[in-house]
Protein backbone atom coordinates (compact mmCIF):
# COMPACT_ATOMS: atom_id res chain seq x y z
CA UNK A 1 0.00 0.00 0.00
CA UNK A 2 1.26 3.29 -0.80
CA UNK A 3 -0.05 5.79 1.79
CA UNK A 4 0.56 9.80 3.65
CA UNK A 5 -1.58 10.72 5.95
CA UNK A 6 -1.76 13.45 8.40
CA UNK A 7 -4.32 14.81 11.34
CA UNK A 8 -2.61 17.80 11.77
CA UNK A 9 -2.39 20.03 8.33
CA UNK A 10 -3.73 19.09 4.89
CA UNK A 11 -1.60 18.10 1.85
CA UNK A 12 0.00 20.54 -0.33
CA UNK A 13 -1.01 20.13 -4.01
CA UNK A 14 3.01 18.97 -4.30
CA UNK A 15 2.52 16.38 -1.47
CA UNK A 16 -0.98 15.27 -3.21
CA UNK A 17 0.88 15.39 -6.52
CA UNK A 18 3.58 13.03 -5.08
CA UNK A 19 1.50 10.00 -3.52
CA UNK A 20 -0.60 9.72 -6.41
CA UNK A 21 2.35 9.71 -8.84
CA UNK A 22 3.95 7.01 -6.56
CA UNK A 23 1.10 5.10 -6.07
CA UNK A 24 0.06 5.06 -9.90
CA UNK A 25 3.16 4.81 -11.49
CA UNK A 26 3.30 0.68 -10.89
CA UNK A 27 -0.25 0.57 -11.85
CA UNK A 28 -0.28 2.61 -15.24
CA UNK A 29 3.08 1.18 -16.45
CA UNK A 30 1.15 -2.36 -17.00
CA UNK A 31 0.04 -0.31 -20.09
CA UNK A 32 -3.19 -2.41 -19.10
CA UNK A 33 -6.31 -0.32 -20.16
CA UNK A 34 -8.17 1.21 -16.87
CA UNK A 35 -11.37 3.14 -15.52
CA UNK A 36 -10.84 4.86 -13.05
CA UNK A 37 -14.39 5.33 -11.23
CA UNK A 38 -15.02 9.06 -9.76
CA UNK A 39 -17.61 10.67 -7.67
CA UNK A 40 -19.97 13.19 -8.79
CA UNK A 41 -19.82 16.61 -7.50
CA UNK A 42 -22.17 16.33 -4.60
CA UNK A 43 -19.00 14.37 -3.27
CA UNK A 44 -15.92 16.54 -1.84
CA UNK A 45 -12.69 15.64 -4.22
CA UNK A 46 -10.20 17.39 -5.61
CA UNK A 47 -11.00 15.85 -9.19
CA UNK A 48 -10.09 19.47 -10.75
CA UNK A 49 -6.02 18.40 -9.63
CA UNK A 50 -5.98 14.72 -9.67
CA UNK A 51 -7.80 13.85 -13.02
CA UNK A 52 -4.96 16.17 -14.81
CA UNK A 53 -1.98 14.34 -12.26
CA UNK A 54 -3.67 10.87 -13.65
CA UNK A 55 -3.81 12.03 -17.18
CA UNK A 56 0.07 12.84 -17.12
CA UNK A 57 1.17 9.36 -15.30
CA UNK A 58 -1.07 7.97 -18.07
CA UNK A 59 0.38 9.47 -20.87
CA UNK A 60 3.87 9.04 -19.76
CA UNK A 61 3.20 5.37 -19.44
CA UNK A 62 1.04 4.92 -22.65
CA UNK A 63 -1.63 3.74 -20.55
CA UNK A 64 -5.89 3.37 -22.28
CA UNK A 65 -7.42 5.37 -20.10
CA UNK A 66 -10.94 6.46 -19.08
CA UNK A 67 -13.44 7.84 -16.74
CA UNK A 68 -16.98 6.46 -15.36
CA UNK A 69 -18.70 8.74 -12.96
CA UNK A 70 -20.34 6.64 -10.03
CA UNK A 71 -23.70 8.32 -9.90
CA UNK A 72 -25.72 5.71 -8.56
CA UNK A 73 -29.35 6.90 -8.85
CA UNK A 74 -28.22 10.94 -9.08
CA UNK A 75 -28.94 12.22 -12.22
CA UNK A 76 -26.63 12.74 -15.12
CA UNK A 77 -23.99 15.35 -15.51
CA UNK A 78 -24.07 17.68 -18.61
CA UNK A 79 -20.60 17.68 -20.35
CA UNK A 80 -20.11 21.34 -18.82
CA UNK A 81 -20.56 20.05 -15.66
CA UNK A 82 -18.20 17.31 -15.95
CA UNK A 83 -15.40 19.56 -17.74
CA UNK A 84 -15.97 21.86 -14.46
CA UNK A 85 -16.17 19.07 -11.96
CA UNK A 86 -12.39 17.19 -13.77
CA UNK A 87 -11.19 20.34 -15.00
CA UNK A 88 -10.58 19.73 -18.54
CA UNK A 89 -11.83 22.73 -20.78
CA UNK A 90 -13.05 20.47 -23.58
CA UNK A 91 -14.44 16.46 -22.94
CA UNK A 92 -14.22 16.59 -26.92
CA UNK A 93 -10.57 17.70 -27.32
CA UNK A 94 -9.63 14.77 -24.57
CA UNK A 95 -11.11 12.57 -26.79
CA UNK A 96 -9.87 13.95 -30.15
CA UNK A 97 -6.33 14.05 -28.51
CA UNK A 98 -5.84 11.50 -26.02
CA UNK A 99 -8.82 9.35 -26.37
CA UNK A 100 -9.76 9.53 -23.06
CA UNK A 101 -13.61 9.48 -22.73
CA UNK A 102 -15.81 10.21 -19.18
CA UNK A 103 -18.97 8.21 -18.87
CA UNK A 104 -21.93 8.80 -17.02
CA UNK A 105 -23.13 5.82 -15.33
CA UNK A 106 -26.92 5.20 -16.38
CA UNK A 107 -28.41 3.21 -13.49
CA UNK A 108 -31.64 2.30 -15.39
CA UNK A 109 -30.55 1.61 -18.81
CA UNK A 110 -30.52 -2.25 -18.72
CA UNK A 111 -28.64 -2.89 -22.13
CA UNK A 112 -25.57 -1.09 -20.00
CA UNK A 113 -25.78 -3.66 -17.39
CA UNK A 114 -25.00 -7.54 -16.35
CA UNK A 115 -25.21 -9.85 -13.60
CA UNK A 116 -21.82 -11.24 -12.88
CA UNK A 117 -23.33 -13.40 -9.95
CA UNK A 118 -25.85 -13.45 -7.42
CA UNK A 119 -25.77 -13.85 -3.60
CA UNK A 120 -28.03 -16.32 -2.03
CA UNK A 121 -30.45 -15.93 0.63
CA UNK A 122 -28.99 -17.94 3.27
CA UNK A 123 -25.61 -16.15 2.64
CA UNK A 124 -27.52 -12.26 3.07
CA UNK A 125 -29.22 -13.66 6.04
CA UNK A 126 -25.59 -14.48 7.80
CA UNK A 127 -23.92 -11.39 6.06
CA UNK A 128 -26.67 -9.31 8.17
CA UNK A 129 -27.04 -11.26 11.56
CA UNK A 130 -30.72 -12.17 10.68
CA UNK A 131 -31.81 -8.56 9.32
CA UNK A 132 -32.78 -9.45 5.69
CA UNK A 133 -32.97 -13.18 3.80
CA UNK A 134 -33.32 -12.09 0.27
CA UNK A 135 -31.63 -13.45 -2.71
CA UNK A 136 -29.54 -9.99 -4.32
CA UNK A 137 -27.95 -10.42 -7.85
CA UNK A 138 -25.17 -8.27 -8.46
CA UNK A 139 -26.43 -5.79 -11.18
CA UNK A 140 -23.04 -3.88 -12.59
CA UNK A 141 -22.24 -1.28 -15.40
CA UNK A 142 -21.40 -3.73 -18.30
CA UNK A 143 -18.61 -0.96 -19.29
CA UNK A 144 -16.28 -2.74 -17.18
CA UNK A 145 -15.61 -6.00 -18.82
CA UNK A 146 -13.87 -3.19 -21.48
CA UNK A 147 -10.82 -2.40 -19.52
CA UNK A 148 -8.06 -5.08 -17.48
CA UNK A 149 -8.40 -3.12 -14.43
CA UNK A 150 -10.49 -0.80 -12.37
CA UNK A 151 -9.25 1.96 -10.07
CA UNK A 152 -11.89 3.34 -7.48
CA UNK A 153 -10.75 6.85 -6.59
CA UNK A 154 -12.98 8.88 -4.35
CA UNK A 155 -13.00 9.84 -0.50
CA UNK A 156 -14.75 7.76 2.42
CA UNK A 157 -16.23 9.58 5.34
CA UNK A 158 -19.40 8.76 7.97
CA UNK A 159 -21.90 7.14 5.59
CA UNK A 160 -25.61 6.86 6.78
CA UNK A 161 -26.24 3.46 4.49
CA UNK A 162 -22.95 1.74 4.71
CA UNK A 163 -21.52 3.02 8.43
CA UNK A 164 -18.52 4.77 6.20
CA UNK A 165 -18.15 5.67 2.22
CA UNK A 166 -16.09 5.02 -0.34
CA UNK A 167 -14.03 1.44 -0.98
CA UNK A 168 -16.40 -1.08 -2.94
CA UNK A 169 -19.44 1.27 -2.47
CA UNK A 170 -18.49 3.17 -5.28
CA UNK A 171 -19.32 -0.46 -7.21
CA UNK A 172 -22.17 -0.73 -5.42
CA UNK A 173 -24.21 1.80 -5.81
CA UNK A 174 -21.81 3.68 -7.79
CA UNK A 175 -22.00 1.97 -11.11
CA UNK A 176 -24.47 -0.23 -10.23
CA UNK A 177 -28.26 -1.63 -11.37
CA UNK A 178 -31.64 -0.92 -9.69
CA UNK A 179 -31.62 -4.51 -7.58
CA UNK A 180 -28.68 -4.33 -5.56
CA UNK A 181 -29.09 -0.62 -5.19
CA UNK A 182 -32.33 -0.94 -3.53
CA UNK A 183 -31.86 -3.63 -1.50
CA UNK A 184 -28.93 -2.58 0.05
CA UNK A 185 -30.59 0.55 0.94
CA UNK A 186 -33.21 -0.99 2.42
CA UNK A 187 -31.07 -2.93 4.59
CA UNK A 188 -29.41 0.97 5.45
CA UNK A 189 -32.99 1.44 6.59
CA UNK A 190 -33.29 -1.69 8.45
CA UNK A 191 -30.23 -0.65 10.61
CA UNK A 192 -30.89 2.59 11.03
CA UNK A 193 -28.75 5.74 10.02
CA UNK A 194 -28.45 6.64 13.61
CA UNK A 195 -27.22 3.34 14.75
CA UNK A 196 -24.97 2.60 11.32
CA UNK A 197 -23.25 6.08 10.17
CA UNK A 198 -19.64 6.39 11.73
CA UNK A 199 -19.30 2.22 12.24
CA UNK A 200 -16.52 0.49 9.78
CA UNK A 201 -17.79 -2.78 10.29
CA UNK A 202 -21.91 -2.91 9.09
CA UNK A 203 -24.28 -5.33 7.59
CA UNK A 204 -24.78 -3.07 4.17
CA UNK A 205 -20.70 -2.99 4.10
CA UNK A 206 -20.62 -6.73 4.26
CA UNK A 207 -22.90 -7.37 1.70
CA UNK A 208 -21.02 -4.69 -0.65
CA UNK A 209 -17.93 -6.54 -0.41
CA UNK A 210 -19.56 -10.17 -1.22
CA UNK A 211 -20.93 -8.43 -4.45
CA UNK A 212 -17.37 -7.32 -5.37
CA UNK A 213 -16.28 -10.32 -5.54
CA UNK A 214 -18.43 -11.61 -8.15
CA UNK A 215 -15.68 -9.24 -10.15
CA UNK A 216 -13.09 -10.80 -12.34
CA UNK A 217 -11.42 -7.07 -12.95
CA UNK A 218 -9.03 -6.35 -10.45
CA UNK A 219 -9.79 -3.53 -8.29
CA UNK A 220 -7.50 -1.15 -7.05
CA UNK A 221 -8.43 1.37 -4.72
CA UNK A 222 -7.42 4.78 -4.24
CA UNK A 223 -9.18 6.25 -1.39
CA UNK A 224 -9.35 9.90 0.33
CA UNK A 225 -10.00 11.38 3.63
CA UNK A 226 -10.39 14.96 3.29
CA UNK A 227 -11.47 17.26 6.50
CA UNK A 228 -13.80 19.95 4.27
CA UNK A 229 -11.80 20.40 0.97
CA UNK A 230 -8.39 19.82 2.02
CA UNK A 231 -6.53 16.62 1.66
CA UNK A 232 -5.61 14.57 4.93
CA UNK A 233 -4.96 10.86 3.81
CA UNK A 234 -4.52 9.36 0.52
CA UNK A 235 -4.03 5.47 0.64
CA UNK A 236 -3.46 3.54 -3.11
CA UNK A 237 -3.42 -0.44 -3.21
CA UNK A 238 -5.47 -3.38 -2.43
CA UNK A 239 -8.81 -2.97 -1.52
CA UNK A 240 -9.50 -3.78 2.25
CA UNK A 241 -6.32 -2.69 3.27
CA UNK A 242 -6.70 0.84 1.78
CA UNK A 243 -10.49 1.67 2.64
CA UNK A 244 -9.98 0.16 6.46
CA UNK A 245 -6.96 3.19 6.80
CA UNK A 246 -9.10 5.51 5.33
CA UNK A 247 -12.34 5.19 7.34
CA UNK A 248 -9.71 4.79 10.47
CA UNK A 249 -8.44 8.28 9.57
CA UNK A 250 -11.88 9.76 8.82
CA UNK A 251 -13.16 8.42 12.15
CA UNK A 252 -10.77 10.97 13.62
CA UNK A 253 -10.93 13.73 11.44
CA UNK A 254 -14.46 13.56 10.53
CA UNK A 255 -16.46 13.00 13.40
CA UNK A 256 -16.89 15.31 16.10
CA UNK A 257 -18.11 14.50 19.68
CA UNK A 258 -20.46 16.92 21.54
CA UNK A 259 -20.97 16.62 25.56
CA UNK A 260 -24.38 17.55 25.02
CA UNK A 261 -27.83 16.90 23.31
CA UNK A 262 -29.55 20.33 22.00
CA UNK A 263 -33.18 21.04 21.74
CA UNK A 264 -33.01 23.18 18.12
CA UNK A 265 -30.22 22.34 15.77
CA UNK A 266 -30.06 24.68 12.49
CA UNK A 267 -28.44 22.69 10.43
CA UNK A 268 -26.87 24.53 6.85
CA UNK A 269 -25.96 21.99 3.92
CA UNK A 270 -23.19 22.67 1.69
CA UNK A 271 -24.41 24.57 -1.28
CA UNK A 272 -23.20 21.30 -3.03
CA UNK A 273 -26.34 19.62 -2.11
CA UNK A 274 -28.99 20.84 -4.89
CA UNK A 275 -32.17 18.80 -4.21
CA UNK A 276 -32.94 16.99 -0.71
CA UNK A 277 -32.15 13.71 -1.68
CA UNK A 278 -28.54 14.34 -1.05
CA UNK A 279 -28.68 17.80 1.15
CA UNK A 280 -30.14 15.39 3.55
CA UNK A 281 -27.14 14.37 4.37
CA UNK A 282 -27.29 17.78 6.68
CA UNK A 283 -30.27 15.73 9.18
CA UNK A 284 -28.39 12.42 9.20
CA UNK A 285 -24.88 13.64 10.58
CA UNK A 286 -26.34 15.70 13.14
CA UNK A 287 -29.39 12.96 14.76
CA UNK A 288 -27.73 11.82 17.27
CA UNK A 289 -27.23 15.34 19.29
CA UNK A 290 -30.68 16.15 18.68
CA UNK A 291 -32.52 15.34 21.98
CA UNK A 292 -35.57 13.07 22.71
CA UNK A 293 -38.57 15.41 21.33
CA UNK A 294 -35.91 18.45 20.07
CA UNK A 295 -36.33 19.94 16.39
CA UNK A 296 -33.57 19.83 14.02
CA UNK A 297 -34.02 22.36 11.05
CA UNK A 298 -32.07 21.93 7.70
CA UNK A 299 -31.59 25.88 6.35
CA UNK A 300 -31.41 25.77 2.73
CA UNK A 301 -33.29 28.63 1.22
CA UNK A 302 -32.25 28.14 -2.18
CA UNK A 303 -33.43 24.74 -2.57
CA UNK A 304 -36.20 23.97 -4.56
CA UNK A 305 -36.10 20.14 -5.83
CA UNK A 306 -36.71 17.15 -3.57
CA UNK A 307 -35.57 14.90 -5.96
CA UNK A 308 -34.87 15.37 -10.23
CA UNK A 309 -34.58 11.39 -9.63
CA UNK A 310 -36.97 10.35 -7.13
CA UNK A 311 -39.08 13.15 -6.46
CA UNK A 312 -42.80 11.52 -7.86
CA UNK A 313 -42.29 8.65 -5.40
CA UNK A 314 -41.24 10.19 -2.28
CA UNK A 315 -44.39 12.67 -3.17
CA UNK A 316 -46.20 9.62 -2.76
CA UNK A 317 -44.99 8.28 0.30
CA UNK A 318 -43.85 10.98 2.40
CA UNK A 319 -41.03 10.76 5.32
CA UNK A 320 -41.62 8.30 7.80
CA UNK A 321 -39.86 6.47 10.27
CA UNK A 322 -38.45 2.91 9.69
CA UNK A 323 -41.17 1.15 11.81
CA UNK A 324 -44.46 2.79 9.97
CA UNK A 325 -43.37 0.96 6.78
CA UNK A 326 -42.13 -2.51 8.63
CA UNK A 327 -45.58 -2.51 10.15
CA UNK A 328 -47.53 -2.00 7.04
CA UNK A 329 -45.35 -3.63 4.50
CA UNK A 330 -47.86 -5.33 2.22
CA UNK A 331 -48.78 -1.92 1.57
CA UNK A 332 -45.56 -0.32 1.53
CA UNK A 333 -43.61 -2.96 -0.07
CA UNK A 334 -44.14 -2.31 -4.06
CA UNK A 335 -42.89 1.57 -3.82
CA UNK A 336 -38.38 1.82 -4.57
CA UNK A 337 -37.25 0.41 -1.65
CA UNK A 338 -33.96 3.09 -2.04
CA UNK A 339 -37.08 5.83 -1.48
CA UNK A 340 -38.73 3.89 1.51
CA UNK A 341 -34.57 3.56 2.45
CA UNK A 342 -34.74 8.00 1.95
CA UNK A 343 -38.04 8.21 3.93
CA UNK A 344 -36.77 6.81 7.11
CA UNK A 345 -33.10 8.17 6.95
CA UNK A 346 -34.64 11.78 6.88
CA UNK A 347 -37.10 11.36 9.30
CA UNK A 348 -35.20 9.36 11.55
CA UNK A 349 -35.46 7.15 14.17
CA UNK A 350 -39.05 6.32 15.89
CA UNK A 351 -42.13 4.50 16.54
CA UNK A 352 -44.83 3.19 15.04
CA UNK A 353 -48.11 1.56 16.92
CA UNK A 354 -51.90 0.97 16.97
CA UNK A 355 -51.49 3.19 14.06
CA UNK A 356 -49.46 6.51 15.32
CA UNK A 357 -46.56 7.65 14.13
CA UNK A 358 -44.14 8.85 16.88
CA UNK A 359 -40.67 10.21 15.59
CA UNK A 360 -38.16 10.87 18.35
CA UNK A 361 -36.99 14.37 16.80
CA UNK A 362 -39.34 16.58 14.56
CA UNK A 363 -37.28 17.05 11.07
CA UNK A 364 -38.13 20.35 9.53
CA UNK A 365 -37.53 22.52 5.98
CA UNK A 366 -36.63 25.78 5.55
CA UNK A 367 -36.36 26.44 2.22
CA UNK A 368 -38.08 26.88 -0.94
CA UNK A 369 -39.74 23.40 -1.09
CA UNK A 370 -43.13 25.63 0.02
CA UNK A 371 -44.86 24.99 3.45
CA UNK A 372 -47.57 23.01 1.74
CA UNK A 373 -45.69 20.46 0.41
CA UNK A 374 -43.10 19.43 2.95
CA UNK A 375 -46.80 19.41 5.07
CA UNK A 376 -47.93 16.68 2.33
CA UNK A 377 -44.80 14.45 2.65
CA UNK A 378 -44.68 14.95 6.58
CA UNK A 379 -42.13 17.27 7.40
CA UNK A 380 -42.15 20.53 9.52
CA UNK A 381 -42.07 23.92 7.64
CA UNK A 382 -40.17 26.89 8.63
CA UNK A 383 -40.15 30.35 6.69
CA UNK A 384 -36.22 31.12 5.79
CA UNK A 385 -36.79 34.49 6.32
CA UNK A 386 -37.74 34.22 10.03
CA UNK A 387 -34.61 32.38 11.01
CA UNK A 388 -31.81 34.62 12.39
CA UNK A 389 -28.66 32.71 13.16
CA UNK A 390 -27.86 34.76 16.57
CA UNK A 391 -30.27 32.63 17.50
CA UNK A 392 -29.02 29.66 17.59
CA UNK A 393 -25.15 30.84 18.07
CA UNK A 394 -25.92 32.43 21.66
CA UNK A 395 -28.26 30.03 22.75
CA UNK A 396 -27.37 27.55 25.45
CA UNK A 397 -30.24 24.73 24.21
CA UNK A 398 -29.42 25.34 20.52
CA UNK A 399 -26.35 24.45 18.24
CA UNK A 400 -25.96 25.58 14.08
CA UNK A 401 -23.62 24.19 11.99
CA UNK A 402 -22.61 24.93 8.75
CA UNK A 403 -21.61 23.25 5.79
CA UNK A 404 -23.30 20.12 7.14
CA UNK A 405 -23.06 17.01 5.00
CA UNK A 406 -19.86 15.53 5.75
CA UNK A 407 -18.72 16.00 9.09
CA UNK A 408 -20.62 13.13 11.74
CA UNK A 409 -21.59 15.11 14.95
CA UNK A 410 -22.09 12.65 17.72
CA UNK A 411 -23.41 12.99 22.12
CA UNK A 412 -20.79 11.38 23.94
CA UNK A 413 -20.93 11.83 27.52
CA UNK A 414 -17.46 14.07 29.62
CA UNK A 415 -15.14 11.51 30.34
CA UNK A 416 -16.26 12.33 34.22
CA UNK A 417 -19.90 11.08 34.00
CA UNK A 418 -18.85 7.74 32.31
CA UNK A 419 -18.50 5.39 34.97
Amino acid sequence: MIAKASEKQGFSKEELFEVVDAGMQPILASRKRTLFIIPDSTRTMPLVDLIPAINQIAFRNSCPIDYMIALGTHPPLSNNEIEKMVGVKSLQRLRAEHNIQVFNHEWMNQDNLYCPGTIPADEVRHLTAGLMEIEIPVVINKRILDYKQLVICGPVFPHEVAGFSGGEKYLFPGIAGPEIIHITHWLGALSTSMDTIGKMDTPVRRVLRQAAAFLKTPVINMAFCLQSRDVFGVFIGEMQETWHAAAELSARVNVIKVPRLYQSVLSIPDVKYNELWTAAKAMYKLESIVADGGELIIYAPNLTEISQTHGEAILSVGYHVRDFFMKQWEIYREYPWAVLAHSTHLKGKGSFENGIERPRIQVSMASRIPCKVCKSINLGYVDPQSISFSDWENHPERKLVKDAGEVLYQYELPHQYIR
